[in-house]
């Protein structure tokens, strides 16, 4: 299937020719009837296209989900069994076929087993994470515990996989339970679905009945069973279940426990590995079993602790008896374990034994958006930490989350982005102050069937300067993607017009420090116009102007320069009235913006963010007023107090300010409440200001701030931000005594980071203070003495103290801080480390603290 994403612009355009025409014959009459119906009829047509459009995405997308079931790639007949039913089959886990060969679940059978068996315990025990982790295997081990088998008298195993016939499922189950004679059988044979479910539901009321509901995929599966369980009844019984797929859990029982098994690491890859491909192999000429052992090491990297990309590979090297028969496993060993089979096999049962095919049921089951938002991710290389924040935008800015309303885009494509965490197909790398995702991943096999499937869609073509032998030649088909990834020997790269990319719509560089000129960049825009993405950023080599052609990609939506050595912006960058994200902050922070008018014609902007440059009135701009879906304006000139340019802009969710000093300084726009800004910036230290608090107390329900310049009161006001949880102070001159006490009384705060200004000479932490702080830093600070009260910070987590060289010494009350786990202290003197050091009169304050980094000042 090719996923080439409809250009609805030059489709519709096609589709009206007609139309068209008909219209520039009407201008030419001053019949001003003749006008309106020209107009009339071009806006029916319109919406005709975009009826038609919204059908059809939603055919595809109803027709994406039930196709994978046909199997139609591989249809195949045999003894009357269809190929689908054999791939079912192969799915069915037995309860008593017990793994012998198990690694790394003692731990994991151990918790489950205990909260099973817990009185008044949780009536649903999950086990949720990424196909081939190891749920089943896991669950069997639970199943067969002693403790579990001593506790219950009734036990039930079925297998629910993605085709749920909730009246069969219920059946089995209750039959499992009873144990029912043949007369039994056939009364139930007879019962409705809903007396089958009255009847396990009272069977599991009566008894203490253990039931496993094995690879369960959707909360539709388990709506349609739920009725057989009394999950809100006092009852003795208990349900564990397994799947990918987290929503699931959440629509079982909210309050039941969750457990996440984990990837082995490498003693335990190996002692799997070794336990299926080597047994028996000790008493062999120890050369062939040391040359054995690292080729398997070696190719045990490629498996990433996923236990059934080990046990795949291990079962394909337990038939190969030789040396070399090893090694052309090992040259090839991605596509062994994806396939599972010799390369070259036609053997009937190709296709269920590799890693691919497990993988790609999870593919299988997601919608038509969520295909597209997925194998977006293939653009990214290896490894690569993505943010959150702008993956999202790129999905908004190529139309995968278009269905969604215009307010709510950036609200859906997260939501999108946690399906798929939910789903075990994407990995969360950090969360934010706010808890939710900041970066995400891909583990490595699931990248494989990820680039895979953009492969066979022509989704998107990579050209890998990392690895010489990886770039691919030009595709012979019209690619509407390209990512190139460059590393320091290459320049940047620019296709040229022999290359097919004429239709390239999107456009993503990846590398560090790459070099980059306004030649290339003038060679892009005069040959990509029909770019809607285009990132191009960490560009290094000489300041630059960005070029005039940039006014050529009137199509583009995403574009970014971050990090680069851009100059000055032309005027032309007022053209591109379809961007949706702009983000021009530039390591070069004198760039120069044309006039206060570039931007305001852009109203479908959503997130700009300008360089954070010294001369702050160059940034006074003006945004088109039809732009109300603006969420993100970073480092935007105002002056001192003055938030009138904000008046219409309500919906910000995220705003970064550079205050001036425009001569009056009475207080305007209080008036003004910023409901939705969730982040706020505030840098007023350029021309040596005191904070506005107008501006921060206008947004009540902010989660980060950020505030840079003097600080020369903490209003108690502040203390009415319920939902701060990020404070970062930066260059903010003296804090006082009483300052610190409205710190400490934040309601919310978790996460506080000082950076250059002074603290009180005797600074002093109370009883009480800081109640839910988890991370605190203090970075070149100029204090003396640190006094902690016991009951103060009863929830830090995390202290980080660099270049405070004036503190003599950590305070007493660390040692009553139980939560401390991580303790890192850099550019300190020699003499403040040994103190510190085991052995030294300091050492009792922080011996309880698991991971402690101190480096002094010659470090």
């Amino acid at each position: 299937m090719n996923w080439d994403f409809v250009d609805f612009c030059p489709s519709a355009t096609s589709y009206m020719n007609g139309t068209e025409t008909s219209i520039v014959a009407f201008k030419r009459k001053p019949n001003i009837l003749t006008w309106f119906t020209g107009i009339f009829i071009k806006g029916v047509n319109l919406h005709r296209i975009g009826s038609d459009i919204k059908k059809i995405t939603t055919e595809i997308s109803q027709l994406s989900l039930i196709i994978p079931s046909f199997n139609l790639h591989q249809t195949r007949e045999s003894g009357g069994d269809t190929f689908f039913q054999r791939q079912q089959e192969r799915r069915i886990a037995y309860p008593h076929i017990v793994d012998p060969h198990v690694v790394g679940l003692a731990r994991g059978t151990e918790i489950l087993a205990t909260h099973l068996i817990k009185e008044k315990g949780p009536r649903v025990v999950s086990i949720w994470g990424m196909g081939g982790l190891g749920k089943t295997t896991l669950a069997k081990q639970v199943y067969h515990h002693g403790d579990v088998k001593r506790h219950f008298n009734c036990f039930a195993w079925v297998c629910i996989s993605q085709q749920c016939q909730a009246r069969e499922v219920l059946e089995e189950i209750l039959t499992k339970l009873i144990s029912p004679t043949n007369e039994q059988r056939q009364e139930i044979a007879k019962l409705k679905i809903d007396q089958i479910a009255e009847r396990l539901w009272n069977t599991q009321r009566e008894r203490k009945c253990l039931v496993v509901l094995d690879d369960i995929w959707t909360s539709d599966a388990w709506i349609s069973l739920q009725a057989g369980f009394p999950i809100n009844e006092e009852t003795e019984s208990r349900i564990l279940l397994t799947t990918r797929n987290k929503e699931v859990i959440s629509y079982a029982d909210k309050k039941g426990f969750l457990f996440e098994p984990q990837s082995l690491n490498d003693d335990e890859s190996w002692e799997l590995f070794e336990k299926r491909a080597m047994y028996g192999m000790e008493n062999t000429n120890p050369k062939i079993y040391e040359q054995k052992k690292e080729l398997g090491m070696e190719m045990l990297q490629h498996c990433k602790g996923l236990p059934l990309a080990i046990t795949v590979l291990a079962g394909l090297l337990n038939r190969k008896d030789t040396v070399d028969e090893w090694t052309t496993v090992h040259k090839n060993i991605d596509a062994y374990i994806r396939r599972g089979t010799d390369l070259g096999s036609n053997s009937i049962g190709e296709g269920y034994e590799g890693v691919s095919w497990w993988l790609e049921l999870s593919y299988d089951s997601l919608s038509y958006h969520l295909k597209l938002c997925f194998l977006h991710l293939a653009h990214f290389p290896e490894d690569y930490e993505i943010p959150v924040s702008t993956l999202t935008k790129l999905w908004m800015a190529e139309g995968f989350i278009s269905f969604a309303p215009a307010k709510e885009m950036e609200d859906v494509s997260y939501r999108c982005l946690s399906e798929l965490v939910g789903r075990c197909m994407v990995q969360v790398g950090k969360h934010g102050s706010s808890k939710k995702i900041k970066t995400c991943r891909l583990h490595d096999l699931m990248r494989d069937l990820c680039t895979l499937k953009a492969k066979e869609g022509n989704f998107l073509h990579i050209i890998n300067y990392y690895a010489a032998a990886e770039i691919k030649p030009t595709p012979t088909d019209r690619v509407r993607r390209l990512a190139i990834y460059l590393d320091d020997t290459v320049d940047a790269y620019s296709p040229g017009k022999d290359e097919n990319y004429g239709h390239v719509r999107s456009l993503l560089y990846f590398g560090h420090h790459y070099c980059m000129d306004s030649k290339v960049l003038r060679s892009l825009f005069k040959n990509f116009t029909l770019l809607r993405v285009l990132k191009f950023e960490i560009m290094y080599g000489r300041e630059f102007k960005l070029p005039d052609e940039v006014g050529n990609l009137v199509h583009i939506r995403f574009l970014s320069l971050k990090d680069s050595l851009i100059k000055a912006v032309p005027s032309s960058i007022a053209n591109l009235v379809c961007l949706h994200t702009l983000d021009l902050r530039s390591r070069n922070r004198c760039i120069k913006i044309p006039n206060r008018n570039v931007f305001s014609k852009m109203e479908k902007l959503r997130h700009i963010y300008l360089p954070s440059g010294h001369n702050a009135r160059d940034k006074r701009l003006l945004f088109a007023t039809e732009a109300m879906n603006l969420h993100t304006v970073v480092n935007f000139g105002i002056q001192a107090f003055d938030l009138d340019d904000f008046v219409k802009l309500t919906n910000l969710r995220k705003l970064g300010v550079i205050i001036f000093d425009g001569g009056e300084k009475k207080e305007k726009g209080t008036n003004i409440v910023f409901k939705h800004l969730q982040s706020l910036l505030v840098d007023s230290h350029l021309e040596d200001l005191a904070i506005p608090w107008n501006i921060v107390l206008s947004c009540p329900n902010i989660y980060k701030l950020g505030l840079r310049g003097k600080i020369t009161e903490l209003p108690k006001d502040l203390m009415c931000l319920r939902n701060l949880t990020k404070l970062t102070l930066r260059e903010f001159g003296n804090l006082k005594d009483d300052h610190i006490k409205v710190l400490e009384k934040l309601p919310s705060l978790r996460m506080l980071f000082a950076l250059s200004g002074n603290f009180p000479a005797h600074l002093i932490c109370s009883k009480g203070g800081f109640p839910f702080l988890e991370f605190l830093s203090l970075y070149w600070l100029n204090f003396k003495e640190w006094k902690v009260e016991k009951g103060a910070m009863p929830s830090l987590c995390k202290l980080h103290i660099a270049l405070c060289f004036g503190l003599e010494a950590l305070p007493d009350g660390l040692q009553y801080i139980t939560t401390l786990k991580e303790l890192t202290i850099k550019e300190v003197p020699s003499e403040f480390c040994r103190r510190l050091g085991e052995g030294g009169e300091d050492f009792y304050k922080i011996q309880h603290v698991q991971s402690v980094i101190i480096t002094n000042i010659g470090a």
